[in-house]
């Protein structure tokens, strides 16, 4: 399993074998499949979903996954879940980089929630997390039953291994693992050749809710924003290792855990349109003004989680990368606003055009429903005096997981030293008008 390769589309059929003749012709579910594997289905919707909503992939594979004993609770340190309960406070909320130092963790073990509304059992709503992981998953893997894992690396190269194949994700890129889908996180950036991984981290959204889709592109048209042939799934590939793996999944908000005999990741061929997938968020085709006005951020959206409220989502997925700012008589950072969307910032570089300092990459912060936010007051001052000449903001990707829902802030995202208790500093001083 040492080779990556990948088909590109969003959403397609796709077909892959490891070994030639794995995959049946003409039915999906043989007597005798080839190669003594076992047939199983990998459904990601119900049965009965419209044709073209329906996710699903038939997997062929050296053990099935229903060989494994009873599962039990296991330790839950960071990762929490729906439903977040309690008051919660309007006020705007921002962090620092979580710290790398600490017990060595991996993916799992250094999974921090932030906050996150709905819940798993409701099938709604999103949770946000940040990762620190200084350890590659070791014979272990993961699943999460509860929703889909949108993935934003900020520091640190990841080696994603799935049961369908190999992801290799650094910062700038991004991978979603659908629901239920087995991976093992590898950490694969070194200080130098023949040294240890340097610690990784980054960004989590746990979608709960309607899988991620493409935007509608309206009257953008046929072309724009995140272009499908830019998403990469893999190509089949597989394990045959026969010792002990500590099998961990995420169920009804909880970690419970098994040990199987064998590597999960056996899947010598597949077939169908349920499968992980990368998108390197520098093919992103940046749509934005050409005469005044600065645009609304959702024309900045990657992928959405649609509701049956049409136009508003679960949980958007939307990127601030490098772009032209060209419009005349424009006051060109981010407007001042009040949104019924809440809206929760992760930083991956360089700096965000509408904050001078205290918002760093690694950090984030969180603006809730109808929470009065915009630019601080030396970014407003500068811009407002600002000979408007066309300028590029370059060498910075900030990204936004906006969603319908009240983003709870957790206790322990208040209580961490990363909470700035400050934020409010940074609007305060600004001049009154003169009438």
């Amino acid at each position: 399993m040492n080779s990556t390769a990948y088909l590109s589309g969003f959403g397609n059929e796709f077909a892959t074998e490891a070994r030639p003749g794995v995959l049946p012709e003409g039915r999906n579910s043989p007597q005798r499949p080839a190669l003594g594997l076992y047939a199983e289905q990998l459904s990601g919707t119900a049965f009965t979903a419209p044709r073209g909503e329906n996710r699903r992939s038939w997997l062929y594979r050296l053990r099935p996954s229903a060989e494994h004993p009873p599962f039990r609770l296991h330790e839950q340190r960071g990762w929490l879940s729906g439903p977040f309960e309690g008051p919660v406070s309007p006020n705007r909320l921002r962090w620092n980089p979580l710290p790398f130092a600490g017990a060595p963790t991996d993916f799992v073990s250094g999974m921090f929630t932030y906050g996150g509304n709905g819940s798993p059992a409701q099938q709604s709503g999103a949770a946000i997390h940040g990762y620190v992981a200084s350890l590659s998953m070791t014979d272990a893997a993961f699943f999460n039953a509860d929703g889909e894992l949108l993935i934003v690396p900020q520091e640190g190269a990841l080696r994603l291994v799935t049961e369908l194949g190999v992801l290799l994700v650094e910062p700038s890129e991004i991978a979603v693992i659908p629901r239920g889908m087995r991976v093992r996180v590898e950490l694969i950036s070194a200080a130098a050749e023949g040294e240890a991984a340097r610690p990784a981290r980054g960004y989590v959204c746990e979608n709960y809710g309607a899988p991620f889709r493409l935007p509608e592109l309206g009257p953008i048209g046929s072309n724009g924003l995140a272009n499908p042939r830019d998403f990469l799934t893999p190509c089949a590939a597989f394990e045959q290792v026969e010792r002990p793996t500590l099998l961990v999944q995420k169920f009804h908000g909880q970690l419970w855990s098994t040990t199987v005999q064998h590597s999960p990741f056996n899947v010598v061929g597949w077939h169908g349109n349920y499968a992980p997938y990368k998108y390197d968020l520098r093919k992103f085709n940046t749509i934005g003004t050409v005469s005044f006005d600065h645009p609304d951020p959702s024309i900045f959206t990657v992928l959405t989680s649609p509701t049956d409220t049409r136009g508003t989502a679960n949980v958007d997925f939307v990127i601030f990368p490098p772009r032209w700012m060209v419009g005349e008589n424009t006051f060109r950072p981010p407007w001042f606003h009040r949104n019924v969307m809440s809206e929760f910032m992760g930083l991956i570089h360089g700096a965000y055009d509408a904050k001078a300092d205290g918002f760093v990459p690694g950090g984030a912060s969180l603006h809730n429903c109808m929470s009065a936010h915009g630019p601080d007051v030396a970014t407003t001052a500068k811009a407002m005096s600002a000979e408007l000449v066309p300028h590029k903001i370059d060498s910075t990707l900030a990204f936004m997981f906006e969603t319908r829902l009240v983003i709870a802030p957790t206790d322990q995202a208040l209580g961490s030293p990363a909470h700035q208790q400050n934020y409010d500093a940074c609007w305060q001083g600004f001049p009154s008008s003169r009438l």
